[in-house]
């Protein structure tokens, strides 16, 4: 029977596991990807060059509106090839990179079922590792917002080294090793919720005593995880993965369960339709009239192209809205858990790595067209496959904490 102190006690656990995310209620984490651009001079003035060095140096003004001066717009021209916003596609994959590993399915089980009809309730604390020194995270995460204007910071000068995420998840077996689960949770300091589902088949599973005995649970098993709440960009991650573990018996009613695991994670991100100037209306910057069609007030008749008809502005702002290339990404990870269950109630730890550099892990044949700079400073674009895009991006790991109670 479960004492009422039993589940205080799980009631406390949970709550020290959920005191970082109730510590910190911003939304400095939400992607921001209209930063995410190969010039900045296209959407901000008085930024030296366009690059990154010469964005963060320089004053800034305008942030976020359409640079209409014509001496700086000739000037990215020149450098991207068009006179509006240039996505930077590669800052865009290298961020979903690391979102995909922060957000993908932790397996965080033994290779042993719950049993026949069996139930687990579980709550899971993730914490996982990112670059953020890089370009991207600064740039591509909102940051804290000015508490006088409500406007999220130019740059995230400081983004958490760490990504928490926190899930409730319940576990069901249905006999024959077959085991289902379901998952719903949320990422502290953003407006991202995720949710999912994984099944496994436990190969090996049951054998208590004989020759057979000393053989550890073996299982097989798949994940998948999306995400809602930002209109920024869409992931979903889905893991195939395998475990072995073995359960020791330290008491009649306590077990202590070490397992190792291996998962192949694939990465599939998208971007929303993103506007890279938001500070500029183009409607009221172009004034707009209406369509290039009949009965629109300065329309032409010889076009009627059912372009916006502009009374004095100019209708370039409305070519910067863009959809960053789709990221399909790979990921390999090696997990190390340990369990831990007394009556009904379990708790467990797990480490998950990569087992190969991100850049390394890509079998894709894509590619990806990147503007570089030759030894003269001149600007050039060439395709590079996704291996050479994540070339030098760190590995990530995550640590997870999980509190439940099996019945």
């Amino acid at each position: 029977m479960v004492k009422p102190s039993q589940l205080f006690g799980l009631g406390a656990a949970v709550g020290l596991l959920l005191t970082p995310a109730l510590a910190s209620a911003s939304e400095s984490l939400n992607p921001a990807l209209s930063r995410l651009v190969l010039d900045h001079r296209c959407n901000t003035q008085d930024v030296g060059d366009g690059t990154y060095q010469g964005y963060v140096s320089g004053t800034r003004t305008h942030v976020g509106e359409f640079n209409d001066s014509p001496g700086q717009r000739a000037q990215y021209l020149a450098v991207t090839g068009r006179d509006t916003c240039a996505p930077d596609n590669v800052a865009f994959k290298r961020l979903i990179n690391q979102w995909g590993f922060a957000l993908a399915p932790t397996a965080m089980h033994t290779a042993r079922t719950t049993g026949f009809g069996g139930f687990h309730f579980t709550f899971e604390g993730v914490y996982t590792t990112i670059d953020n020194g890089a370009d991207y995270w600064k740039l591509g995460s909102q940051g804290p917002r000015d508490p006088s204007s409500d406007k999220a910071s130019v740059i995230n000068s400081s983004p958490p080294g760490i990504i928490q995420q926190y899930s409730l998840r319940i576990r069901k077996s249905f006999g024959f090793g077959l085991e289902v689960a379901t998952t719903v949770g949320f990422v502290p300091s953003s407006t991202i919720f995720t949710g999912g589902a994984d099944v496994r088949w436990s190969l090996l599973e049951g054998f208590r005593t004989g020759f057979l005995g000393i053989l550890p649970d073996v299982a097989v098993g798949s994940g998948v995880r999306t995400i809602t709440g930002t209109p920024e960009f869409q992931l979903t991650t889905v893991g195939l993965d395998a475990q072995i573990s073995k359960p020791l018996a330290l008491a009649s009613q306590s077990v202590l369960t070490p397992w190792v695991g291996y998962q192949y994670l694939w990465i599939f991100g998208d971007s929303g339709l993103i506007d890279m100037t938001p500070a500029t209306d183009p409607v009221g910057y172009c004034q707009s009239q209406g369509p290039n069609v009949p009965g629109t007030p300065g329309a032409s008749p010889s076009a009627y192209s059912g372009q916006p008809v502009c009374a004095g502005g100019q209708p370039t702002d409305f070519n910067n809205n863009v959809v960053f290339n789709r990221a399909r990404l790979e990921r390999q990870r090696m997990m190390f858990g340990l369990d831990y269950r007394y009556e009904v109630f379990s708790i467990g730890a797990e480490f998950i790595t990569d087992v190969v550099d991100p850049a390394d892990a890509q079998t894709g044949s894509g590619t990806t067209s990147v503007l570089v700079r030759d030894a003269n400073g001149k600007a050039h674009y060439e395709d590079q496959t996704d291996s050479q895009i994540l070339k030098g991006v760190p590995r990530q790991w995550s640590f997870v904490l999980e509190l439940g109670a099996m019945f």
